[in-house]
């Protein structure tokens, strides 16, 4: 075949390096997918970008079977539908009854509907160059939209200053990835092939130029996360209109604070009350044991008064 001949030799490099490439890419996912599994639930991951993926991979194949002379354009859409429907396999597993069904009418409409539409509509009306040319560019309309979807990522990061959702190791190999089939379009003079590429080579380089701009950056959310909050706990003692603190950590002026106007509620509760007349002893022995008894049922009417928490940040 032309693709290996050797006055064809940096197309041939070209291309299987950009299948090496590919590959690494096409398996990125693996960790998410693993963990899907280990948990035995999707944990809000979303399945589009997989049916978007083998909606893509499947039309470039279409493309490169009616072109002809593209066996490694052929291979690797052929991994890539492979590992999609693996991917998209594990995620109806394990999804809920929701995420199944949009999942399912997703792969109707792109794969069933609109795939099938196209197919039908450039295989039996058109021929030829014609018909490589159509479906030439409907695969450049659909690559565009792939590379412009991180778009969101990126504006993401630019207002919260963090690369959290920004993985290096993905932005580099993409854009590794659009070089090597930059050049292997350019060889082959095909500009269906080369041209989204530069898309995705422009939006690699951002990609890694934001996370180099804001791999050291802690967003604003993050340091509030790690400001301490100081809990006291205020018991409200049956009908009592005394307020007791019970339990606080590094919160020594807000205790003293509460103590001082405890103090002062109690001394004027006892000038504005007037005192009994002293009793002999056996009134207060009576009255001493009543007392007594009171303070060891306390504990156990404790968990029937309401606790107020009051949260304070430092």
């Amino acid at each position: 075949m032309a693709i290996f001949d050797l006055h064809h030799p940096w197309l041939f490099v070209f291309g299987v390096l950009g299948n090496i490439i590919s590959i690494f890419v096409f398996l990125a996912p693996v960790p998410t997918f693993r963990r899907i599994y280990k948990e035995k639930s999707t944990m809000g991951f979303q399945s589009v970008p997989y049916v978007v993926a083998l909606f893509s991979s499947m039309l470039w194949m279409y493309y490169a079977f009616i072109k002809k002379n593209a066996t490694l354009l052929i291979s690797i859409n052929s991994f890539g539908c492979i590992v999609e429907t693996i991917y998209i396999s594990i995620f109806l597993l394990y999804a809920s009854k929701e995420a199944r069904r949009q999942t399912v009418k997703l792969l109707v409409s792109l794969i069933g509907g609109l795939y099938t539409l196209i197919f039908l509509v450039t295989l039996f009306p058109l021929n030829g160059a014609l018909r490589v040319q159509v479906v030439g560019w409907i695969c450049v309309a659909v690559a565009v939209a792939v590379f412009a979807a991180p778009l969101s990522i990126v504006c993401q990061v630019v207002r919260t200053k963090s690369v959290e959702f920004l993985p290096f190791t993905l932005s580099f190999f993409l854009t590794l990835s659009a070089i090597m089939w930059f050049g292997y379009g350019l060889l082959q003079k095909d500009l269906c092939i080369a041209l989204p590429n530069v898309l995705g080579f422009f939006l690699g380089m951002i990609q890694m130029l934001l996370y180099g701009l804001y791999r050291n950056v802690k967003p604003a959310a993050e340091l509030e996360k790690k400001v301490p909050e100081h809990v006291v706990n205020i018991v409200v003692l049956g009908n009592s209109e005394q307020i007791h603190p019970v339990k606080s950590e590094k919160n020594e002026d807000m205790i003293k604070k509460l103590d001082e106007e405890v103090l002062a509620a109690e001394e004027n509760r006892e000038s504005s009350v007037i005192s009994p007349p002293v009793a002999n002893d056996h009134e207060n022995e009576e009255r001493a044991g009543g007392e007594l008894a009171q303070v060891n049922l306390q504990p156990q009417q404790q968990f029937e008064t309401p606790v107020l928490v009051v949260c304070a940040a430092a």
